[in-house]
């Protein structure tokens, strides 16, 4: 075998497809929610429906297979039950019997596919990492292993970490570097399985090793609060009347642990430029820039955004994704565009034209290759898995809820500021309370098109807006959503809210319907939607630099840090998101519709009949006829080239609905207190 993959795969062939158009499959471990697997298996002819729900999926059943069969058409499901084969009884009897009867009942486990391996501890692994589970089981050939020896064997081969050779700060620093930068996780028994192995050492008694080696926000903020100490002592110990942040202060260090990390040691410093130039880690005001400059440290100390400017589109130019790259890649890619694009704006009086023409350059390579790779792999990210990250918006809910248990106390908000791109999360992020928080920041993809009643309803519905094709053209069912999820998930209606900021109510006011909500004590779900955003983007006139000066004035008033301080004291574990990002678009013209159009935006007219889309695309060249992944039948949408809105020509507007990366990936970030 090349591949763990393979012995799934070789039950879902193209002659197969021809011949039987139901399969059931128990997966207790979820190894169909994998990107090569789901890729696969949809590459063969097969469409995948998760049954985690009667009613949500006999209503799917009917809909997108049953109605189709009826009239004669060669659809090819798959069943996947997330639980094991003992279990299929839960499924409808009519399934079951034509899948008896066809002998297309399947089970695949972790157990069967990693025999010698522990099946609890490689079932808590991402997905991701089955490749190279299976690699290193080829290439080791390891005989039966128990539990501790497993997770020495997934530590050493998998994730490359020999807890012996960590000896020196250094070689810590750059196995916790080169972990937290790639964003990999690790799972919480190979965590505590380091860690062990790490004190059992002693060398790192001072260290907090429970604080930075599971949390990758914990480690950055331990960095965070010791590079000023390092760049004002260790290398410029001469006075500077610069303000220095209170948490370079050792007295007052909010971690514990040594105060002067080696940080210009080559197997160190070679990660901490990316940490800065992406955002990561914030630069410093101990010294003065004139003071640095020449040297390495430049770039983690405040003065040059210039600089950062190029060094970002110099690490986009180095890893751009291609066309077989993963979501991953592109998820990162699109974090170092937002920060690119706030650098740029922030910029634009003073850019030269050379530096103009760089951005512009890589504008035009980034739309065109996005919209390349969305064509070709967007339909299968709904069902890839919402955990250990979500990778869809509806899977925030799902994702959030993976660690309550019926005995839970703990309390979730959940932020969805309306139209927030990346790259004004690029521009918020520096006007939040340096060193308070730690920020967990990841991204997501939003439904397309990017519309407010398809992409945020989804994120409250937790399902493909498929499922509530009713009420698509409107965010009147959110709160209903919203409730439904929770009190499936065991909790009282009493102790679920859902707020609203409603048009044109002043933030002081929503601030205050929230605080009512957030100090009850039975509050244990709270969703608030921000319209601040949003309002400003269809209201600005002077295009995306003058949004991002608005939301910077926003973010500086500090409305948005007040709200966040005020969950954070009432015990909610905090996650902000967005339901679309926008993009300063270039008119072409404002099809003539009529009353034959379903919705009419800026960036996509949605369609009922797809002879009179097609008509209109006609009309519009390098327009996309988009087609209905996750929507319903009748949902058709024609979305606007790259740049470009469907206003009057020439004319310019921050607009969302279509596949450009800032309309489609949005920000995902955790917040929490520091220790």
């Amino acid at each position: 075998m090349t591949s763990w993959r393979d012995p799934i795969l070789s039950h879902f062939t193209p002659e197969i497809a021809a011949v039987s158009r139901l399969t059931i499959v128990a997966d207790p471990d979820q190894l169909l929610m994998e990107r090569g697997i789901v890729d696969g298996v949809r590459e063969r002819g097969f469409e995948i429906l998760a049954f985690d729900d009667h009613a949500v999926f006999r209503y799917a059943y009917e809909q997108r297979f049953r109605r189709v069969w009826d009239r004669g058409k060669p659809t090819k499901l798959v069943v996947v039950l997330r639980a094991p084969r003992a279990e299929l009884d839960w499924l409808p009897y009519d399934l079951l019997q034509e899948a008896k009867r066809e002998s297309r009942i399947l089970s695949f486990s972790v157990a069967e596919l990693f025999p010698n391996l522990q099946p609890h501890v490689i079932a808590d692994l991402d997905r991701n990492e089955l490749e190279a589970v299976h690699a290193a089981q080829a290439l080791h050939q390891p005989g039966p292993l128990g539990v501790n020896a497993t997770r020495e064997f997934l530590l050493r081969h998998v994730f490359e970490v020999v807890p012996e050779l960590i000896r020196a700060p250094s070689d810590l620093l750059r196995v916790l570097l080169r972990r937290h930068h790639s964003g990999r996780v690790f799972p919480a028994s190979l965590d505590e399985h380091l860690i062990r192995q790490l004190k059992n050492s002693r060398r790192w008694d001072a260290w907090p090793l429970d604080q930075i080696v599971p949390n990758r926000a914990g480690f950055l903020g331990f960095l965070q609060e010791r590079w000023p100490i390092f760049v004002k002592q260790n290398r410029f110990p001469q006075p500077d009347t610069l303000a220095e942040p209170p948490a370079s202060d050792p007295c007052g260090l909010r971690y514990p642990g040594p105060t002067d990390l080696p940080f210009d040691h080559d197997d160190v410093r070679v990660y901490m430029d990316n940490l800065f130039v992406e955002g990561l880690l914030t630069p410093t005001k101990a010294v003065s820039k004139a003071s640095v400059r020449g040297t390495w440290l430049a770039v983690g100390v405040s003065g040059d955004e210039a600089a950062r400017g190029r060094k970002l589109l110099d690490l986009l130019e180095d890893k751009f994704p291609g066309a077989d790259s993963d979501h991953h890649q592109w998820l990162q890619a699109a974090q170092r565009w937002g920060e690119a694009l706030a650098v740029r704006w922030a910029l634009k009086p003073t850019l030269a034209e050379p530096e103009h023409l760089r951005f512009e350059t890589m504008h035009e390579r980034i739309e065109a290759a996005f919209q390349g790779w969305l064509q070709s792999h967007y339909a299968s990210l709904s069902s890839l898995a919402p955990w250990p990250r979500p990778v869809m918006v509806h899977h925030v809910l799902r994702f959030l809820a993976h660690s309550v248990t019926g005995t839970s106390p703990a309390k979730r908000a959940l932020i969805v500021v309306d139209g927030l791109s990346l790259d004004q999360w690029a521009v918020i992020r520096p006007e939040l309370p340096v060193g308070t928080w730690l920020m967990d920041e990841n991204a997501l993809f939003a439904w397309v098109p990017t519309l407010t009643s398809v992409s945020r309803q989804s994120i409250f519905a937790a399902d493909p807006p498929f499922f509530f094709a009713s009420s698509i053209g409107t965010t009147s069912k959110e709160e209903q959503h919203w409730s439904r999820f929770w009190e499936d998930h065991g909790l009282r209606k009493n102790e679920i809210a859902y707020l609203c900021q409603k048009d044109q109510e002043h933030d002081d006011l929503l601030l205050e319907r929230v605080r009512e909500h957030a100090e009850q004590p039975k509050c244990k779900a709270l969703a608030i939607v921000v319209g601040t955003v949003d309002q400003m983007l269809h209201g600005v006139v002077t295009g995306t630099d003058g949004l991002h000066a608005s939301v910077r004035h926003w973010a500086q008033r500090g409305w948005l840090a007040k709200l966040l301080g005020m969950l954070l004291d009432a015990g909610f574990e905090v996650s902000l998101t967005a339901d679309h990002g926008n993009i300063e678009g270039q008119g072409i013209g404002k099809p003539n519709v009529g009353e034959t159009v379903e919705q009419r935006g800026e960036r996509v007219h949605v369609f009922r009949d797809d002879r009179t889309r097609d008509n209109v695309a006609g009309q519009y060249p390098g327009t996309i006829v988009w087609p209905t992944i996750g929507l319903p039948d009748e949902y058709l949408s024609l979305i606007a080239p790259a740049r470009r809105a469907f206003i009057n020509s020439g004319k310019r507007a921050v607009v969302h609905g279509g596949v450009c990366v800032e309309e489609v990936i949005v920000p995902f970030v955790r917040i929490t207190r520091t220790p």
